[in-house]
C-alpha cells in the first residue's frame, strides 16, 4: 500500500508528479538521446531545448588544448535531457528556479580561479519555454552582462553530483541518494552523532521507519566529506539550509582517517559572517531525491520516469502505483433535440456528424443573426474556447513543450480548426507573447531594466518614462551598458554662460 492518502500527499510530492509528467516529455529524451548517441552532444542540447553559449575553438585558443579536451569529453558525456530531469525548480508551478546559475564541472587552469561549466536559468520575467544555456564561466569574463547572477549558486552546484547530468554516471544515482536505506557511499551500520539536528516536518514524527522525510540526514555526513574535500578542507564545519531563514551548522568529525566520518551540531556558536562563509551543503545532497519520494508513495511508475532514472532505481518501488488518470477529450455524444447525437474529427474539424451539413450551415447562420444554438453546436464552440484539457495544456505551455500542446488542441479540436475567443486561444496568444520577451532577454535588447519602475514610488512599468526629463535612477540592476553611459564625464555640455 502506499504511504500516503490522497487527502494526505504533500503538495511538494504532488508537484514534483506534475513536473514529471509534464516538464520533460518522451519525445525530447527520445530526441535527445538519439542525438547523443551519435556524438551529436550540441543537437542534444537543442533537443532539450538548452542553448550553448561556448565556442570549442575560441576555449582551445585561449586556454589550451588539454582543458577543451577535458570540455569536449563533458559535453559528449552530457545527457541534456536528465540535466533537465534533475534541476532544481520552484512551487507551486514546478518551473525551472529562475536566475540560477550552477556549476557542472570544474578545470584547472592557469588563473586563480578555475575554470567551471555552467548551466544557467533566465529570469522569471524571461522564462518562456523554459529554456536553460550551457556556458563556461571564468572570473571577470563569460558571465553575461544581463543575467541577475552569473556568478556560480553555492548551494546548487552539481559538480559534486554528475550522476545528475553525466550518462555515464547516472548508475551511481541509487548509490548517492541512499535508494536502499542506507548511508550513501558509506557502510549501512554507520553511526551518526547523537545530536542531530530538528529539522522541519520531522519532530513529531513517530515513526521513524517511514520514508517520509525531505531530508537526507543519513547521506550528509558522507555528502559533506566530498564537499569538504572539494574546498580542500579534510574535516571542519559547514552548513545545511533548512529554510529561509534557517541554517544548520553542523561539523564533521572522526577519531583518525580509517575510520567513517559523522557530523554533529557545532559546540561553538559562530557569528553569522563566519557562517555565511562556511561551505554550504547543495541542495541535492541535502534532500531526498524527489523520483525517490514518488517512488515510495507510490505516486509514479518506474517506467514513467527518466529511463536513466528508472534503472538505477529499479528496486525502489515499493508501493501499488495506480493507472494515471485519463486526460479529459472532447465531448463524443450530446443530448441534443431528445436524441443522442456524436462529435468527431471529420475533415480536419470537430463536427457534428448527425446533423446534415446543409442544416449545420443554416444553424450557424442562425446564430450568427443572434438564434439559439442547437446543443451540438454549443457542445463544439465550448470545446473550441474552454475545452476540459485546458489544464493539461496550460501546464504544458507554463514548461515549455509548446509541440505537445499543439498536439493536444490538434488532436482535440483537428489541424482544420480556427480558434474562437477564450481561454484556450489567451492561453496560447500569452505563450507566443512571453517568447518574445525570452528572445529579447537572449539577446540583450531589454528595453527597460526591471527597477526602472519602482523609482517612481509604486507607480507602473513605464509610465513615468512618458514625462519630460525624466531618468530612472542608478543601481544594481541597471544593465551595465545604461551604467557605463550615464557614468561618463567626456559628453558634451551645452548651455553654459560665460
Amino acid at each position: 500500500m502506499a504511504h500516503h492518502f490522497a487527502n494526505e500527499i504533500p503538495a511538494h510530492l504532488l508537484m514534483w508528479q506534475r513536473v514529471r509528467e509534464y516538464a520533460v516529455p518522451p519525445s525530447m529524451i527520445e530526441t535527445a538521446t538519439a542525438r547523443r548517441a551519435v556524438g551529436d552532444w550540441a543537437g542534444a542540447c537543442a533537443a532539450a531545448r538548452i542553448d550553448v553559449d561556448l565556442d570549442l575553438r575560441a576555449v582551445r585558443d585561449r586556454h589550451g588544448t588539454d582543458l577543451a579536451t577535458h570540455l569536449r569529453a563533458d559535453l559528449r558525456r552530457l545527457a541534456p535531457d536528465l540535466l533537465r530531469w534533475h534541476m532544481p525548480r520552484i512551487a507551486p508551478d514546478g518551473r525551472l528556479r529562475p536566475g540560477l546559475t550552477i556549476s557542472l564541472a570544474r578545470y584547472r587552469s592557469s588563473g586563480a580561479t578555475p575554470l567551471q561549466l555552467v548551466v544557467r536559468t533566465p529570469p522569471a520575467r524571461a522564462d518562456a519555454g523554459q529554456r536553460m544555456s550551457l556556458a563556461l564561466w571564468e572570473t571577470g569574463n563569460g558571465a553575461p552582462g544581463y543575467h541577475p547572477h552569473p556568478h556560480p549558486d553555492r548551494r546548487f552546484r552539481l559538480d559534486l553530483h554528475r550522476h545528475l547530468w553525466d550518462s555515464g554516471r547516472s548508475g551511481e544515482l541509487a548509490r548517492r541518494c541512499g535508494a536502499g536505506g542506507a548511508p550513501s557511499m558509506a557502510p549501512p551500520d554507520r553511526p551518526h552523532a547523537p545530536g542531530r539536528p530538528v529539522l522541519p516536518d520531522r519532530a513529531d514524527r513517530p515513526d521513524p521507519t517511514v520514508h517520509d522525510s525531505p531530508w537526507a540526514e543519513k547521506s550528509w555526513a558522507a555528502e559533506a566529506e566530498l564537499l569538504l574535500r572539494a574546498e580542500g578542507r579534510p574535516r571542519g564545519a559547514f552548513t545545511v539550509r533548512l529554510g529561509t531563514r534557517s541554517r544548520a551548522v553542523l561539523e564533521l568529525v572522526a577519531p583518525d582517517d580509517s575510520h567513517a566520518p559523522t557530523f554533529r551540531p557545532l559546540r561553538d556558536a559562530l557569528a553569522p559572517q563566519e557562517v555565511a562563509a562556511l561551505p554550504v551543503l547543495p541542495e541535492a545532497a541535502a534532500r531526498v531525491l524527489p523520483d525517490l519520494e514518488l517512488l515510495r508513495a507510490g505516486l509514479v511508475a518506474p517506467e514513467r520516469l527518466h529511463p536513466l532514472v528508472a534503472v538505477a532505481l529499479a528496486a525502489s518501488s515499493s508501493a501499488p502505483v495506480a493507472g494515471p488518470a485519463p486526460e479529459p477529450g472532447d465531448p463524443h455524444r450530446v443530448e441534443c433535440r431528445g436524441e443522442v447525437h456524436r462529435i468527431a474529427l471529420r475533415d480536419g474539424v470537430l463536427t457534428a456528424i448527425d446533423h446534415d451539413p446543409a442544416q449545420l450551415r443554416r444553424e450557424e447562420l442562425l446564430v450568427a443573426l443572434g438564434g439559439p444554438a442547437l446543443p451540438c453546436l454549443r457542445a463544439i464552440d465550448a470545446v473550441h474556447r474552454n475545452p476540459e484539457a485546458l489544464p493539461a495544456v496550460r501546464e504544458r505551455l507554463g514548461h515549455g513543450d509548446l509541440a505537445g500542446a499543439l498536439a493536444m488542441v490538434v488532436g482535440l479540436l483537428g489541424p482544420g480548426a480556427v480558434l474562437r475567443d477564450g481561454p484556450l486561444r489567451e492561453e496560447l496568444e500569452s505563450a507566443a507573447a512571453r517568447r518574445i520577451d525570452h528572445g529579447l532577454f537572449r539577446s540583450g535588447l531589454v528595453a527597460a531594466h526591471p527597477g526602472a519602475g519602482a523609482a517612481g514610488g509604486g507607480n507602473a512599468p513605464g509610465v513615468r518614462h512618458a514625462e519630460a526629463g525624466y531618468r530612472p535612477r542608478l543601481d544594481r540592476r541597471t544593465p551595465p551598458a545604461v551604467r557605463r553611459k550615464r557614468s561618463s564625464r567626456a559628453r558634451p555640455r551645452t548651455g553654459l554662460t560665460s
